[in-house]
């Protein structure tokens, strides 16, 4: 009976023995009171056959991975490899050459300049001279400029049959040269500083040069071009105020001419005074009728003296004189169309005050058109090179690491994405 038992019992120790090495998390079995009765116990087979389970299955490769894995080289690696293939296959070789340069403004100043500051009128302000020289650079003005010295097409379209990514179109338009500028051309410009920095791109080194140095040449005559439109503006200006202060100060003394012919007066303030010299005189007069009069009146007694009437009516003559004049000042016809003294003083003191005015503004555009004359002799504003144009002796571009990183690099995000799209939209269905 023993015997018998004995295979089923190291079948079962065996089974035991599996499922163990398949678990090791699990905690060991407590060691039995009895070993010799725990050896001798029988294990039913069908306990040690559910006991002995595989937990998973073997992992295996399903259509979807198939499908991603198909995806990639569609998506990706295809792509890639034709990139790479382009780039170091057909891609020609492009000479960077380097210029950089800013805008200056002469900072020195002239004799002219303390002259209440009128020189900022002169257009002598170069803020926005690098914002302008920057839209320049990539312009289609340039473009055309640049087109009169060389053939631009030409150069930019030789090795279009081999490398038709970089290269200009045989047959393109003027526009489509333009666009093409605006790749070859790189700028950086700084603002707070003003510094602008150019990468000029073409096929051979030589052509890089000569369109850095004609940059740099149109460059330096926009600035002169400006220069002299600033100075022929401050002149034009200077000159029209110059004339305009004639005018008003020629129409000043016409009216103050016209004044004194009408009135017969040069000079109404030196009239008035000898009127006022007049009324002292007569105040001085009676002043000394009136001693006399009291010296008469203490020496006789008889009021009808004749020296005392006679003194009396002397007394009465000058005080009505006195106050004639006072009254011919205030209110009474002088000759002079019906105007009075006070309003004719305020008529010639308004005369003055417009030919004072006017002598002023003469006198400050005359100021103007000077320093405007002064500053139109000297350059306000100038390019000032701090790199010159570089000759190049090695191909820098196309950055063809660069280019098929970012390849990999956008080509992978784009498969992920739609692969994970794909999958949601799957998934959700």
């Amino acid at each position: 009976m023993a015997d018998a038992n004995a295979p089923k019992i190291t079948q079962a120790a065996a089974a035991q023995g599996t499922i163990a090495a398949m678990q090791p998390v699990a905690a060991a079995p407590r060691p039995a009171a009895n070993p010799a009765a725990s050896a001798q116990k029988p294990v039913p087979p069908q306990a040690a056959e559910q006991t002995f389970r595989p937990i998973a299955r073997p992992a295996r490769l399903q259509r979807r991975h198939y499908g991603l894995l198909v995806s990639f080289v569609v998506m990706v690696v295809a792509p890639l490899l034709a990139t790479v293939y382009y780039l170091y296959g057909f891609a020609q070789d492009q000479y960077a050459s380097d210029v950089g340069f800013t805008v200056r403004s002469d900072e020195g100043s002239s004799a002219t300049d303390i002259m209440g500051g009128l020189a900022q009128f002169t257009g002598a302000g170069a803020g926005t001279d690098g914002d302008i020289l920057f839209e320049f650079i990539t312009s289609a003005e340039l473009v055309g400029r640049l087109t009169q010295r060389m053939d631009l097409i030409t150069h930019y379209a030789a090795p279009y049959a081999t490398d038709p990514i970089f290269a200009l179109s045989p047959d393109a338009s003027f526009e489509d040269l333009v666009s093409h500028w605006q790749r070859v051309v790189r700028v950086s410009y700084a603002q707070g500083n003003g510094l602008i920095a150019l990468e000029v791109l073409a096929f051979d080194p030589e052509t890089a040069h000569a369109l850095a140095t004609a940059i740099m040449a149109e460059s330096q005559s926009l600035i002169n071009e400006l220069n002299a439109q600033a100075r022929a503006d401050a002149m034009r200006f200077a000159q029209s105020d110059l004339d305009a202060a004639l005018i008003r100060l020629r129409a000043a003394r016409e009216a103050l001419t016209q004044f004194r012919t009408q009135t017969r007066i040069v000079d109404p303030e030196s009239d008035l005074q000898g009127r006022t010299g007049v009324l002292n005189t007569l105040q001085q007069q009676l002043a000394a009728a009136l001693i006399e009069y009291d010296l008469l009146s203490e020496n006789t007694a008889n009021p009808n003296d004749p020296r005392v009437v006679q003194a009396q009516r002397r007394i009465e003559v000058i005080r009505a004189r006195i106050q004639q004049e006072r009254l011919d000042f205030a209110t009474s016809d002088i000759g002079t169309e019906g105007l009075d003294y006070p309003t004719l003083m305020a008529r010639f003191e308004g005369l003055l005050v417009d030919r004072q005015f006017a002598e002023e503004s003469y006198r400050a555009a005359l100021t103007a058109l000077d320093v405007a004359r002064t500053n139109s002799a000297r350059q306000s504003r100038y390019l000032a090179v701090y790199i010159r144009p570089t000759l190049p002796e090695s191909a820098q571009f196309p950055r063809r690491d660069v280019i098929a990183g970012l390849a990999l690099m956008f080509l992978t995000l784009a498969w992920a994405i739609a692969a994970l799209v794909y999958y949601s939209i799957r998934d959700r269905q």
